[in-house]
């Protein structure tokens, strides 16, 4: 083999060695082969930001197997994703090999295609280039900083903030925006309005209404008619009068259509339209973009989905034009083809926007061979795209006004029609947070002229009162982010997911609202650290990432100029005392824990003493509303605002909700509430044949959903896991998604992989489930036939690999991998540093391995007895009572050890 590419995806390795033919091995490094260890110290600002990397077993193997395929070969592509991490990856892989010497004598390229497609993978072959150094050094900033940030500002937060997780550099600036909004929306007073409209007829008997904008002969403000006294005298006004048309004003606007996808306008849409969460549409996307299944081929449907670009290749904008003309005509095609521009200032890093690779793979041709969630979002990113280069829609807007004889009283009437419908024939782009009427194009006026008399058929007056500004979806957090320029497109989806896995924040009814947690974090990161949770800073610390990414700035110096600060504030809270901490977030957030009382009263006073202050306090734990008595008074209380617990609740808080009957048993399908969480069960359970009871059937809700909102076709696929995600590509094994006792799982065969955070056993695919059983491992290696019988195993243990031969074990020396043990190797360990198991006897009162054991070999036996040893001058029976003794070794509480890692 003398040509070796390397990719990120095993799914895209597979198909991109089709389009290559014989001369080409394709590899996957499945994602990062070598990253930052976990630990203080990785990064070190003192020796001018030198770093520390550490690969792990996959990221080992991979490079090993990278290695052993380089042997003899004259090239080596590296084909890992077009965008900044992608060219990271391809550093560390070519870094890696080199300290190996596994390329001499072989020429390295870096090679980078926007599509799946053979045309663009052969076009990437023959116009190779050398690796991006400054992109790199982008990546080498950014993972600086965010390290340096995370650990150095992280241990901060757990010894003036007790409870509190972590902090991070762009997720700590989110959080921050919606703890703000969450104030808003506290200090939001409702101010009260009224607006008069008047119902009306034409001379031909056409309806319409108007509102009023004119009385007493003044234009009419929001907030001009406060109460209902005036709105009152103001509908009379209208009533007392007879009105005609004044004037008619008529225009025609053009409407154009929006740029095709980005990574955030892909997500702000599929929030809007679809209710797809950040990370599920870069899932789907993921899935889309590496290729699906279609007519035995793997063909990748859509281009890169992680990119700041809007602008097309000229070649998919001659396609997309020519398709507009077959299907809707010459009319819907512009004389010149749109071209839009990338708001994003580093070109390296805007890459063409998110389209299909072949317009006429249409969603109609493609949907059989989608999944529900990969249909819908391949419908929107190709409408959307299409549409993208249509011809503008044209609308005729009319605003008519109504006048009296004195002109003091004055309506308006406005509507708009469709003159042409342009690129609104395919696709409408949402509004968030739109109102219901907010589509103007479906009010049409009739036809009037002026001087025209109307006839008044009646006048309303109605109530508003202003409302607080809405929470932020998951689609106008990233918008509003993109607009400041936090962060990057492409980290949108993961951030938000930290803020919820750190349950900083929860997002309900599809809206964030800020966790007490996530709001005492902010305010104490307001409060000392405010520069690095600004908007302004952050924005500009993306810039000069930008820059250096550009070739403008040097890494090096970007990262000192931000450490000297940052080291200099943290420096700052040495002697911060968690007194002064505490009456700083009480302060901050009192309005918020104590909110004003209906009826007056002091919502401070502690209701055990009568006498006490409440306010915040700090325990081991983290934090709580105490008394200031304490300790005469004892009083605490949740940090939940009064009243706001148990809301949320619903039909569940009695512990049971029936969700219906299921068609096959008949059986009802209800939630319930147990001592591990929510679950689904089926019918109530029986008794079999022999008239025990039995179990009804039952499984949990996996992570993310949402009981309140639960549907029955929901919850009777949970319980009809496992589910049959497909057959691998390469073995032709099944691979099953389940729930497990530790969460979902995958299985294929002998191996098992548990899911990650955002996988949903429900609805993986399997390209997805092929890349996670990549990096499975079995449970155990059978490693030959033991010269006294019986197989030699070695197995994963819970503290590790360990060898096993019958009731006879041993642990493998420290760091030795499971793979690498021979079974000359194991032979050798279980004879000199074998130990029994302990006996499975019926309650474990008789021990026949300890009679068996001298038998093994006299020289083991007092090693293997020393309590028969110590009890030598005493009888065999109370020897053999004292084995149970023995048990202390199953007192394996000291699992108990491991659980403490999760602090």
């Amino acid at each position: 083999m003398t040509n070796i590419v390397v990719v990120e995806s095993p799914a895209k390795a597979k198909t991109i060695e089709k389009y290559l033919g014989a001369d080409f091995k394709v590899l996957a490094s499945f994602g990062h082969v070598r990253d930052l260890p976990a630990k203080d110290g990785s990064v070190r600002p003192d020796e001018d930001f030198a770093m520390d990397w550490e690969s792990d077993d996959r990221g080992q193997k991979q490079v090993k197997a990278i290695t052993q395929a380089l042997r003899g070969a004259k090239h080596l592509y590296l084909a890992t994703d077009p965008d900044r991490e992608g060219e990271a990856i391809s550093w560390h892989v070519k870094d890696m090999l080199a300290k190996a010497g596994a390329l001499k004598g072989v020429d390295v390229q870096r090679i980078t295609f926007n599509e799946i497609t053979k045309r663009a993978v052969q076009y990437a072959i023959a116009h190779p280039r050398e690796l991006d150094l400054p992109l790199i050094e982008a990546y080498l900033a950014r993972r600086a900083l965010d390290y340096l940030v995370g650990f150095t500002l992280s241990p901060v937060l757990w010894r003036k903030l007790p409870g509190s997780k972590s902090a991070g550099r762009v997720q700590s600036v989110a959080l921050r925006l919606i703890c703000e909004r969450e104030s808003e929306i506290e200090r939001f007073i409702a101010r009260e309005y009224w607006t008069i409209q008047g119902r009306f007829m034409t001379p031909a008997g056409a309806p319409f209404s108007a509102r009023l904008t004119h009385h007493e002969g003044r234009k009419l403000e929001q907030f001009d008619l406060p109460n209902e006294a005036l709105a009152m005298a103001a509908k009379r006004a209208v009533e007392a009068a007879e009105f005609s048309v004044g004037s008619v004003e008529k225009r025609r606007v053009k409407r154009n259509p929006p740029a095709p996808f980005q990574t955030s306008t892909l997500q702000q849409e599929a929030s809007r339209k679809l209710g797809f969460g950040a990370q599920a549409t870069m899932r789907t996307a993921q899935g889309l973009y590496e290729g699906v299944a279609i007519g035995g081929e793997t063909v990748g449907l859509i281009t890169y989905m992680r990119t700041d670009g809007v602008q097309m290749a000229r070649e998919a904008v001659a396609e997309l034009r020519n398709h507009i003309k077959s299907e809707f005509g010459e009319d819907y095609i512009p004389g010149a083809p749109r071209e839009y521009s990338s708001r994003a200032k580093n070109a390296q890093e805007a890459h063409e926007a998110i389209r299909p690779t072949d317009v006429s793979r249409t969603p109609e041709k493609v949907a059989r061979y989608l999944n529900d969630q990969q249909r819908k979002l391949y419908e929107l990113i190709w409408k959307r795209a299409v549409a993208s280069q249509m011809q503008s829609a044209e609308l005729d807007q009319t605003s008519v006004e109504l006048v009296e004889p004195s002109g003091k009283t004055k309506l308006r009437a406005t509507g708009s029609v469709i003159a042409f419908d342009g690129f609104l024939k395919l696709y409408r782009e949402d509004q968030d947070d739109a109102p219901d009427d907010a589509d103007e194009d479906s009010r049409i006026l009739p036809p009037m002229r002026e001087r025209d008399p109307l006839k008044r058929q009646g006048v309303e007056a109605a109530q508003h009162f202003t409302q607080p500004p809405p929470r932020y979806s998951e689609a106008s957090l990233v918008k509003k982010m993109e607009e400041l320029g936090i962060g990057r497109p492409s980290t949108y989806a993961s951030v938000l997911q930290v803020l919820q896995d750190r349950e900083y924040v929860k997002l309900d009814k599809r809206r964030f609202t800020p966790e007490d947690r996530g709001r005492l974090v902010t305010a104490f990161l307001v409060a000392f650290f405010e520069k690095y949770v600004d908007t302004g800073f952050t924005a500009g610390l993306e810039e000069q990432l930008d820059d250096i990414s550009g070739g403008r700035a040097e890494w090096r110096e970007v990262m000192r100029q931000f450490w000297n600060d940052f080291r200099d504030a943290i420096d700052a809270t040495k002697d911060l005392k968690i007194s002064d901490v505490i009456d700083r977030l009480d302060d901050e957030l009192g309005s918020h824990f104590f909110p004003k009382a209906d009826d007056g009263s002091d919502p401070r006073l502690c209701p055990a003493c009568g006498a006490g202050r409440l306010g915040l306090r700090l325990g081991r734990t983290g934090a709580f509303i105490g008394c200031s008595n304490y300790p005469e008074c004892r009083f605490t209380r949740p940090l939940a605002v009064p009243g706001a617990e148990g809301e949320g609740g619903g039909a569940l808080a009695d512990g049971v909700r029936v969700l219906g009957t299921d068609p096959e048993t008949g059986l009802e399908v209800t939630l319930r509430r147990g001592p591990y969480g929510i679950y689904a069960q089926l019918g109530e359970g029986g008794t079999d044949a022999k008239g025990k009871p039995t179990k009804p059937k039952r499984a949990s809700l996996t992570r993310g959903m949402d009981p309140e909102v639960m549907m029955l076709e929901a919850a009777l696929a949970l319980l009809s896991m496992p589910r049959v995600v497909g057959l691998h590509p390469e073995t032709g094994e099944e691979i099953t998604s389940n729930l497990g006792r530790f969460g979902p799982y995958l299985k294929m065969g002998a191996l098992s992989k548990s899911l990650d955070r955002d996988d949903d056993p429900l609805t993986i695919g399997l390209n997805r489930a092929v890349d996670l059983m990549a990096g499975a491992k079995p449970r155990g290696i059978t490693l030959g036939e033991h010269p006294k019988g019986g197989p030699v195993e070695v197995r994963r243990g819970r503290f590790g690999p360990f060898l096993m031969h019958g009731n006879r074990v041993a642990n493998l020396p420290r760091g030795t991998e499971m793979e690498a043990v021979t079974f000359d190797e194991a032979v050798t360990l279980l004879a000199e540093k074998g130990k029994e198991l302990p006996p499975r006897g019926k309650g474990g009162k008789k021990a026949p391995a300890r009679k068996a054991a001298p038998k093994a070999g006299a020289a083991k036996a007092p090693a293997e007895a020393k309590p028969v040893k110590a009890a030598a001058a005493k009888k065999a029976a109370p020897a053999a009572k004292k084995a149970p003794a023995k048990k202390p070794a199953a007192k394996k509480p000291a699992a108990k050890k491991p659980a403490a890692k999760k602090v």
